[in-house]
């Protein structure tokens, strides 16, 4: 249907308006895509799935990339290349230590049991399959992957990386845009995280296209530690909070850490196959009716703000994903945007309800040996790529994106 508002478009257009309360806009996005020369439309066109793979593939190289490890840093050496190859001169390390609570569990958690309400997860409805870390290295049957995987992880100095593109109009203000890329579980972490991962970095190419201009900046974080606690995003809360929105030098018109609009976390986008049998057991194929969950924390803080960001999303994934719609939710729970959650409205993206559904085993290669690049198909790797294009559409209407050509 060509009509400029249609019924899908025209519920697009009311969600977007109703999001445009707190968040920063150009006067022209009030206007409707369809009324005007969409450049954002074209940018989101340049996200494409072999891409997407061969970046999520490039990760699995480095195994499980468990933090503490020599795969994890090698991993992390491969990540800032990247960025610095895409022209972010800016690539930053940040540093900090990981000494856990619980010397016992010095490589991440022994187990994983699901979240309860009170954490912020959803209540469980149906079946319920077993969910869990595996900590057994002889359950990887590929003996190169099984040797690459033994090291342990260590306790001590820890690296994540960051780039960011400047804002022209107002470098001072940003959208932190994130994904951890550390995993476990003896597989090759290819959907938790290296998706999530694969996600951000194929945003930062795109948005570091010659031609792509932002009014305001966005930064692109891999988050390291996330499965032992979000210690990596919670030290970067703990170093960089209070530095928002300082200019240095004084005068200088650089801000090396602008202000904080939102955050938006990508963890776990391939796999929604629906709940589990009566067995225990999940569908083999990708369900019709998979979707792109974006989920806000009811109980936060900035919850206000963080449900109109995550409509707003919503309203991009109508405007431009190709295959898969978006579903809102207000549980977001156990992933880097929680530490973020009271300080400034927070959203994660991902394939299933973090606490309800992932929690209740709808996922079978969660922290399991399986979670392979070879397990996914390519109507996995499309719920993904749907994930990275509303994103990355819900990013260029919030930051002023336009093409210079």
């Amino acid at each position: 249907m060509n009509a400029p508002f249609s019924c899908c478009r025209g519920w697009s257009f009311v969600l977007l308006t109703l999001a445009l309360g707190s968040l920063p806009m150009r006067a022209a996005e009030t206007k409707p895509v369809e009324l005007r020369t969409d450049p954002i439309k074209t940018m989101v066109g340049r996200l494409e799935l072999e891409p997407y793979k061969a970046t999520i593939k490039g990760l699995t190289q480095f195994g499980d990339r468990r933090q503490g490890t020599a795969r994890n840093r090698a991993a992390l050496d491969w990540i800032e290349a990247k960025l610095k190859s895409y022209g972010y001169t800016n690539t930053t390390r940040m540093k900090y230590e990981y000494f856990p609570t619980d010397p016992r569990r010095p490589s991440g958690p022994v187990t994983s049991g699901a979240p309860d309400a009170a954490q912020g997860g959803g209540r469980y409805r149906g079946f319920r399959a077993k969910t869990g870390v595996n900590q057994d290295p002889n359950s990887q049957p590929d003996e190169k992957l099984r040797a690459l995987n033994s090291q342990p992880g260590d306790i001590g100095p820890r690296e994540q990386v960051y780039c960011t593109k400047i804002g022209t109009t107002h470098p001072e203000e940003m959208y932190i845009v994130g994904a951890h890329f550390d995993g476990h579980g003896y597989g090759e972490a290819a959907n938790d995280d290296g998706s999530g991962t694969a996600i951000v970095m194929e945003l930062a190419r795109i948005y570091m296209s010659p031609d792509v201009k932002t009014e305001r900046s966005i930064r692109f974080v891999l988050w390291n530690n996330e499965e032992t606690g979000l210690n990596g995003a919670r030290a970067y809360v703990a170093q960089r909070a209070a530095l928002q929105g300082q200019e240095a030098p004084a005068g200088s018109g650089l801000y090396p850490e602008p202000k904080w609009l939102g955050m938006i976390q990508h963890d776990m986008m391939l796999f929604d196959h629906g709940a589990p049998r009566a067995d225990g057991t999940v569908a083999k194929d990708q369900r019709p009716e998979a979707d792109v969950n974006i989920e806000f924390q009811s109980t936060a803080k900035f919850s206000e703000g963080a449900q109109k960001l995550a409509w707003f999303f919503h309203a991009a994934n109508e405007a431009y994903a190709t295959d898969y719609p978006a579903a809102v939710g207000p549980h977001m729970t156990n992933t880097d945007s929680t530490p973020f959650m009271d300080l400034v409205p927070a959203i994660s993206l991902r394939e299933n309800e973090r606490g309800r559904e992932i929690g209740a085993g709808w996922d079978p290669h969660w922290h399991q040996p399986t979670d392979m690049f070879a397990t996914f198909s390519d109507s996995d790797f499309r719920l993904g790529l749907n994930a990275a294009q509303t994103t990355l559409g819900a990013l260029g209407r919030l930051t002023g994106a336009t093409l210079t050509k």
